[in-house]
């Protein structure tokens, strides 16, 4: 899809919003990274304080993708830092999105990709390798799940059931 913004889809789709098949996330993210409008199908990701499973989804190629992360909200920690997001940013990923904190704010926003986070947070996360890969997840009051689609820009964050055309 040719990029439109977020209030643009919005306003041409209210019959997707009635139905539920178009969400917008709850204002909570603070916007990271040198590209505040990104969009993709998602990968989702659910971890608590624990960011090793975060590292691995972005050392694969991302082919656009968006990988959004339950972090459980947690702001006690950072789940994801600078180089991981280098690695996203070499690898094709066109947006992390992290219902936590994140660290190494000045690396990330030198950085060709879109992260929004609720904070950062300059302690590093456990590296157990718990958590559950490609599950719904439900963050900023939204459920989303894998395979569906992100929207991302300065207004904000839309969750598609399917690709938008324009």
């Amino acid at each position: 899809m040719a990029f439109v913004t977020t209030a643009e889809v919005c306003d041409a789709n209210p019959q997707l919003l009635v139905s539920g098949e178009l969400r917008a996330l709850q204002p909570i993210f603070q916007i990271y990274g040198r590209r505040p409008m990104f969009s993709g199908p998602i990968v989702t990701l659910k971890v608590f304080e624990d960011n090793v499973l975060v590292r691995e989804f972005l050392e694969e190629k991302g082919n656009g993708r968006v990988l959004v992360v339950d972090g459980g909200g947690s702001l006690r920690c950072a789940i994801l830092g600078g180089n991981p997001v280098v690695q996203a940013q070499n690898n094709g990923w066109a947006g992390i999105v992290v219902n936590g904190c994140i660290r190494d704010v000045d690396e990330i926003n030198g950085c060709d990709i879109g992260v929004r986070a609720l904070a950062s947070h300059p302690m590093k996360a456990n590296k157990k390798g718990i958590g559950e890969k490609h599950v719904p997840i439900t963050i900023a009051g939204t459920r989303i799940c894998d395979g569906e689609w992100l929207y991302a820009d300065t207004d904000g964050i839309l969750i598609s059931r399917t690709e938008l055309s324009v």
